[in-house]
């Protein structure tokens, strides 16, 4: 009972953190990026520095002795940071080809991608609740973000490849740990260095191509750089606390529940930035409020049920195939096990 309620903790103190850091992160390149603020437009290069951050924060607990280095092979380390860094840039040029409006719906069109990339993948099933749920979620964040809808071919495509490459990203964080049997915090530190490196390399010149401008030709003033180190404190918890809850949980969780950002973002800007909140947006917030909180209460409900073979995945049984398979029974030991 004890260990259970540390573990609930846990959970909580991961999304709380998750929450907390991203809605803190928006806000503050918020004001580093607005051309009413500090105007430095080069996001790509700032994903850069997040992960530079990141790497050196790993190091240093590496070093140190904090945490415990595990092997995972090189090509996947490569494998996963290249997809990760196209979800990065795929973002960015959609959010430049595409509206606002048609942006918004690629994002919420992640939660059904990643349910179908973890059916084909792992062979998982979602119970009809959930799928109502995720349903619910997806509508009510929609009504309260979605406005106008434009796109063309060259930002379709881009929408495509960001959203795919986003949802495997996330999967294949879950899928590294249980592979590897490595922490959240030690999968985190093996890859941002290879992110921080690929991305300070091309990210001025991406960043030029969506922006026009150079980076070495912005004046860097004390606020801004105070606003920048500000951003890559955030990243680092945001980092960490994004792998703590799909590695705890899952990318299906990890989407859903995470919208919860979307309704602190609208609120805080609201109370922030003097931006307008409609009846409408109300309604979506409280709608999705309401999909996040079935949702919870649907993946809770099989865990208070008895565990059947219908009930589990592939990836479930697969360990339990290997173990029949390894120690097989034979007839004596049957019979001696019925006495």
């Amino acid at each position: 009972m004890e260990k259970e309620k540390k573990s609930s903790v846990s959970d909580v103190g991961a999304w709380g953190m998750n929450i907390v850091s991203s809605v803190g992160i928006i806000m503050a390149n918020k004001q580093l990026m607005s051309p009413h603020g500090f105007g430095f437009g080069f996001a790509t290069t700032l994903t850069g520095f997040h992960f530079s951050v990141t790497a050196l924060v790993g190091l240093v607990s590496n070093a140190t002795g904090y945490s415990a280095s595990k092997h995972v092979p090189l090509w996947e380390l490569v494998w996963f940071s290249l997809v990760a860094n196209a979800s990065i840039t795929g973002m960015n040029l959609s959010l430049m080809l595409n509206s606002v409006g048609f942006y918004q719906i690629s994002k919420l069109s992640m939660i059904p991608v990643v349910c179908v990339l973890e059916w084909i993948l792992h062979g998982k099933h979602f119970a009809r609740e959930v799928k109502l749920a995720v349903g619910v979620v997806v509508v009510g964040v929609g009504i309260c973000t979605v406005t106008d809808v434009k796109v063309n071919a060259k930002g379709f495509l881009c929408a495509c490849v960001a959203i795919l490459c986003t949802s495997l990203q996330q999967i294949s964080i879950g899928s590294l740990q249980k592979k590897y049997s490595i922490g959240s915090f030690e999968l985190l530190s093996k890859t941002a260095p290879i992110q921080a490196v690929s991305l300070l390399v091309f990210g001025p010149f991406f960043d030029y191509y969506l922006t026009g401008k150079v980076l070495l030709e912005y004046k860097l003033s004390s606020s801004a750089l105070l606003f920048i180190l500000l951003s890559c404190s955030l990243a680092v918890f945001c980092n960490i606390s994004q792998y703590l809850c799909i590695g705890r949980f899952s990318a299906v969780s990890f989407q859903v529940l995470g919208h919860m950002k979307t309704v602190c973002i609208l609120t805080l800007g609201w109370l922030l930035f003097d931006s307008e909140l409609t009846l409408k947006n109300l309604l979506g917030m409280a709608l999705a409020v309401l999909g996040m909180v079935v949702y919870s209460w649907a993946v809770e409900q099989p865990k208070t049920l008895p565990i059947t073979r219908d009930s589990l995945s592939e990836e479930d049984l697969k360990p339990l195939k290997e173990g029949m398979t390894e120690s097989p029974l034979n007839d004596v030991e049957l019979h001696e096990s019925k006495v």
